[in-house]
């Protein structure tokens, strides 16, 4: 190997980026662009080469499907999933509701992006896990895990594939077909289920949610619902109606002909015209009011349960003291005509209000929950009747047929390119374009649904992928990897690949791993005279094995906070499953690649 200035400039870049991203010293996609634009000056690459990434298939495909997910969020597609998944499983163990939700999820995320799944899914599973008076933290790491290997199913299960398959093509060899990964990501994703279910959820702790105490501080509104001859709950007990112990919302009175039931016993029938008075946060009240049969307000002008939130947004605002519906009831103030917003609920410090939501008297620094179009803010910020107005963001509605429409989009996208009549990156361009144009997606909701910082670091990492090839920094790590794993033959190689991955992976995120990997794999192929597709499996699998810490993967980081878990929950677990995930791959990538039958 000649020890050049460039193979030391490269190299000694490579250690560098290394050592910035294991001690997240500066963001990832801040080290990576940083370490891209020193090669260039540094004249290892030109600039066609640094910036190569930026027009790869595999990344604009990532970005698209960005896109496209963030239309199955908005239209709540995922979380009625959820919902379905889990209805009537309130008195089964958990490892009974473990394997009616895991094995969903992951066939979820073999054709979706795994972190618009588990942001939906965070929120009904703690749900229902408080509930039933069960630890959320036995529940959220295996979701994690359940995405991440359901990812590795399918050539769009994850952006990891993605990028490996945009470095083949990019070096010249056929791409991976889109279920060629399924030979090894599905025996795979089987057995690490069967794990977390029986083995893996002993290992959990029963940890509590640093959610559920903020939660405990955070602001209850008051809100009055009216039961109509529609509703599922009607003839049903408060607790058969699952209203005894909902999370973040308590029923504490009904108002029947008249008259007040107080301290609501969990034996009371539901009847038509029932009106029930619930306390709690306000997003689990909009969730609440969504229930077909419930009703805020008589005439109504706005379908709370089929408005479209790039319509119309959620606000709270804090009344001041030189407020024109001061000591107003609600229903006198013609608060609907002036501000052209609807009062969903209501909070007072200093007491629980048991009036109609139309009987209470507004007073000086009432919170007041409100439904109103996109331009309440600007037009009342500056107005002297609120102290504050602040949008609810995170709330996303959408018309029901948006959610079938982008369902069909999605899946006759997927189905175009899987027989073969247009490539991916078409077919998901087109599901995007076809979105848009019908309002199921605003082109603000595109902008804010793609992750901008995976997109900088995939883009960047390929011309840094470059450099180590051009440079024989790739061939150096090759020949450490063979001298050491060369003698157990194509079954310590492609072991060595998968565990130098997985250990990168754990550290430094997954997509960059992979990357860097990559320039590794093609020296050994070259070397050797291997087909580089079982090696690139080899990547595509170690890279997505990001089990053993909560920063190897962003959806491990989403449930890090709400699972109250400590860094050594995710070792604990998650290492074990990367064993089995070596032991079931390997063996499994050499009969399918390398055994004559």
């Amino acid at each position: 190997m000649p020890l050049n200035f460039d193979f030391l400039y490269t190299l000694f870049l490579f250690l560098l980026l290394t050592f910035l991203l294991v001690k997240e010293i500066l963001s990832p996609e801040i080290s990576i662009f940083s370490v891209l634009l020193l090669l260039l000056i540094g004249d290892i690459i030109s600039v066609k080469e640094a910036f190569s990434g930026f027009s790869n298939e595999g990344m604009l495909t990532i970005g698209l499907l960005f896109a496209v997910s963030g239309a199955l969020q908005a239209t709540g597609v995922l979380n009625t999933f959820i919902n379905w998944v889990l209805k009537g499983s309130l008195n089964h163990g958990v490892k009974s509701v473990m394997g009616r939700l895991l094995l969903p999820i992951a066939i979820l995320s073999a054709f979706l992006n795994n972190t618009p799944i588990v942001a939906m899914i965070i929120s009904p599973v703690k749900n229902w896990a408080e509930r039933n008076n069960l630890p959320a933290s036995k529940f959220l790491i295996p979701i994690s895990y359940a995405t991440i290997m359901g990812g590795m199913c399918t050539l769009i299960g994850t952006s990891t594939n993605l990028i490996v398959n945009g470095l083949m093509l990019e070096n010249g060899y056929q791409g991976f077909g889109f279920f060629e990964l399924t030979y090894i990501g599905l025996p795979v994703t089987l057995f690490g289920l069967i794990y977390l279910i029986l083995w893996g959820n002993k290992l959990l702790p029963e940890a509590g949610s640093l959610v559920k105490e903020f939660s405990k501080s955070s602001r209850d509104y008051v809100i009055e619902l009216k039961v109509r001859p529609n509703c599922s709950f009607t003839g049903m007990s408060i607790e058969e109606a699952g209203l005894r112990h909902l999370k973040g919302l308590y029923l504490f009175q009904i108002e029947r002909n008249h008259k007040i039931i107080g301290q609501v016993p969990p034996n009371e029938i539901i009847k038509v015209d029932d009106r029930l008075f619930f306390t709690g946060l306000p997003e689990t009240i909009l969730e609440l009011q969504k229930t077909p049969g419930l009703e805020i307000i008589e005439d109504f002008e706005f379908d709370l349960k089929n408005y479209d939130s790039d319509k119309l947004k959620y606000y709270e605002v804090v009344v001041s003291n030189s407020s024109p519906f001061n000591n107003l009831k609600i229903k006198d103030s013609n608060f609907r005509e002036k501000y052209n917003a609807v009062i969903i609920a209501i909070h007072r410090n200093g007491g629980r209000i048991r009036e109609k939501i139309g009987n209470i008297e507004i007073k000086t620094g009432d919170t007041l929950l409100l439904l109103s179009d996109k331009q309440f803010k600007n037009q009342w910020y500056d107005s002297r009747d609120f102290l504050l107005i602040s949008e609810l963001t995170g709330v996303y509605s959408k018309p029901r047929w948006h959610a079938f429409f982008a369902t069909c989009v999605f899946i006759l996208s997927l189905t175009l390119s899987i027989i073969g009549l247009i490539p991916l990156i078409s077919a998901v361009g087109i599901a995007a374009v076809a979105l848009v144009l019908a309002g199921t997606l605003s082109k603000e909701n595109v902008i804010n649904s793609i992750d901008w910082k995976v997109l900088l670091i995939i883009a960047s990492s390929f011309g840094i992928a470059i450099a180590m090839e051009k440079t024989g920094v790739g061939g150096f790590f090759a020949d450490i990897i063979l001298s050491v794993s060369g003698n157990f033959g194509i079954i310590g190689i492609l072991t060595g690949i998968y565990v130098v991955t997985a250990i990168y992976t754990n550290f430094i995120t997954n997509n960059t791993a992979a990357v860097l990997m990559f320039p590794i794999a093609f020296s050994i192929a070259q070397s050797m005279n291997l087909d580089i597709h079982p090696l690139a499996v080899a990547i595509a699998i170690g890279a997505s094995s990001s089990f053993a810490t909560p920063i190897s993967y962003q959806t491990n980081l989403m449930v890090y906070g709400p699972g109250g878990y400590k860094f050594k929950d995710f070792l604990r677990v998650g290492l074990p499953l990367q064993v089995i995930v070596l032991l079931i791959a390997i063996p499994i990538i050499y009969l399918v690649y390398f055994f004559e039958f």
